[in-house]
């Protein structure tokens, strides 16, 4: 009974981790933010995981355009600027959407790059309500890669992606042939397994077996096996030059998980931590570090020239 009672709670909380509601309303709040009475409730409940909605639009000049993926129509916000030194495809976080890299992507164009934001199948603008947190959403990054080349054949191509994009940018290299010209990648975790863990850790109770359980019942539900689902599997297959960041108080990536996929990045790679940073945009307390470690890799990558400001 103990045993059925287990996978029954993991089928539950897998499906709502990887399906949002279509009902308007607040999304659970982090487990690090939860008081017992409502961590307990969540075990017994599920989260609450409505789909995320574009919370503003760009301040800058842009397109609504619909990129067709095998995951259904995505909807991407696309601003080109003059004599563009390339393409930044930028895409977000799980419970997150494209307007909340508005501030990166307006970066970007100040240095002289195009963008592209993408919301990815289940969020914003685009359609459907499931997410796997990475593995699916690699198609999404091929469609705009491919959208990007075939609209703009000439121009070199940066990915820049949060957690589950960042993994998403991972996948998408290392199993489906995506090629870019210099990858940023903010905060991926190390294998979805170890996500999991990490969350049942936060509930202060022992991760196995139901996060071994959530694992293979949100690959069951999702048509993958989600114990493959691995950023440093993936990083292994990576040639592409790769900026990693990572915030040191970030409660949700360990150190050991960025250490193990900086270190089985293939290609030139640099590091930098951001001290005192969670798992939120490094802008919000290093901005001019954020800046300048950007501006500088780009710069050393050959994708970038100078900017005058």
């Amino acid at each position: 009974m103990l045993f059925v009672l287990a996978n029954v709670v993991a089928f539950n909380h897998a499906w709502r981790f990887t399906h949002f509601s279509a009902e308007v309303g607040r999304h659970t709040a982090n487990p690090e933010q939860l008081s017992l009475a409502e961590k307990l409730w969540v075990l017994a409940t599920g989260i609450c995981n409505p789909k995320p909605v574009n919370a503003g639009l760009p301040a800058f000049a842009y397109r609504t355009v619909k990129i067709s993926s095998p995951n259904g129509r995505l909807e991407s916000w696309y601003s080109p600027v003059p004599q563009a030194r390339g393409t930044v495809a930028l895409f977000h976080g799980y419970t997150s959407d494209k307007s909340r890299l508005l501030r990166e992507a307006a970066y970007f164009r100040h240095l002289g790059y195009s963008v592209l934001l993408t919301d990815f199948a289940g969020a914003g603008g685009s359609e459907g309500y499931r997410i796997t947190v990475g593995y699916r959403e690699a198609y999404d990054v091929a469609a705009a890669v491919r959208w990007l080349q075939l609209q703009y054949p000439r121009q070199c191509i940066v990915l820049y992606g949060v957690s589950m994009g960042a993994v998403a940018i991972l996948r998408a290299e290392s199993e489906l042939g995506v090629q870019a010209a210099a990858n940023i990648i903010e905060c991926p975790y190390g294998s979805m397994l170890q996500t999991a863990q990490n969350r049942f850790a936060f509930m202060g109770i022992p991760a196995f077996p139901m996060a071994n359980l959530l694992v293979f019942w949100g690959g069951v539900q999702n048509g993958f096996w989600a114990y493959g689902l691995s950023a440093e599997a993936y990083a292994a297959n990576i040639k592409t030059p790769t900026l990693l960041m990572w915030g040191t108080a970030d409660p949700r990536v360990t150190r050991q998980e960025t250490d193990a996929v900086f270190a089985a990045l293939g290609g030139p790679k640099q590091r930098h931590d951001f001290a005192g940073s969670g798992h939120e945009p490094y802008w919000r307390k290093h901005e001019a570090e954020w800046r300048r470690t950007t501006e500088e890799f780009l710069l050393r990558t050959g994708t970038a020239a100078a900017s005058t400001n």
